[in-house]
């Protein structure tokens, strides 16, 4: 039996079995001096977890090669986020082991070579969200919670025909529960506003009617065919032929 459990002091959870493995794995870690490779898909939470064992140590972007070997030269332990991003990985691995600097790193999934094999004793993985469902529903709550203080409001997140975006992990469930969080009970002029904010910069060509209609049609069938399961039912509330209405249906096929 899994237990579920909010990890406050790092941000991770841990309802799924895979996700509290990755955690146990990382307080060990806080207790061992060796030096250790996070990978996995962005937004799972390997910085928090990276952040979690080393929680007083400074974290550096491997890309910012200049300002890395700087800090390298005056600390004994630091946390390296996106590894395979660096232009000379060779050399920060070599001030590191001549150092003697605990490292606690993240990387790609893919990234591995003979010399961070030399570097990392330990190298875990954390699986993507959509390996970890338990986790999904517990950072729906946690990331309408800060929706909900963003905005100011008590308001209930309204999870109807909510499909979790998981395609970026974390990072696009958190965008996509704020943006539904804001626009749940949003009124025709906040959202016509927001359509005129969005279009006013994309105008400009000779056939615009026709390339930004679909942001009105799609939506519009796409709720229709949920709410009235048939196209025949959707045609008599639209007030549209059931050729017509399978014609704008192929038009929008790549939106539905």
């Amino acid at each position: 039996m899994v237990i579920v459990v909010l990890v406050v002091d790092t941000n991770f959870i841990t309802a799924s079995a895979s996700s509290a493995e990755a955690f146990k794995t990382a307080t060990l870690l806080k207790t061992l001096s060796v030096n250790s490779l996070i990978s996995g898909e962005e937004g799972v939470g390997k910085e928090s977890l990276a952040c979690y064992i080393l929680p007083d140590a400074p974290v550096l972007d491997a890309s910012n090669l200049g300002e890395l070997l700087t800090t390298l030269q005056s600390v004994n332990k630091i946390v390296i986020t996106n590894l395979e991003k660096s232009p000379n990985i060779k050399k920060v691995l070599d001030i590191i082991s001549s150092k003697n600097i605990r490292v606690i790193a993240t990387a790609k999934n893919s990234y591995y070579n003979e010399i961070i094999d030399s570097t990392f004793s330990i190298k875990f993985e954390i699986p993507p969200l959509c390996q970890r469902l338990e986790d999904v529903e517990l950072l729906i709550k946690k990331f309408t919670k800060e929706a909900s203080l963003l905005f100011s409001t008590s308001e209930e997140f309204n999870m109807k025909n909510f499909k979790p975006d998981l395609s970026q992990n974390a990072n696009s469930l958190r965008r996509q529960v704020m943006i539904n969080y804001l626009l749940q009970d949003i009124n025709d002029t906040e959202l016509m506003n927001i359509m005129q904010n969005f279009l006013s910069d994309k105008l400009g060509s000779n056939s615009d009617y026709k390339n930004f209609l679909h942001l009105y049609e799609a939506p519009l069938i796409k709720a229709g065919l949920i709410k009235f399961k048939s196209q025949l039912q959707l045609s008599d509330k639209l007030g549209l032929n059931r050729n017509t209405l399978r014609k704008k249906i192929s038009d929008n096929s790549e939106y539905l």
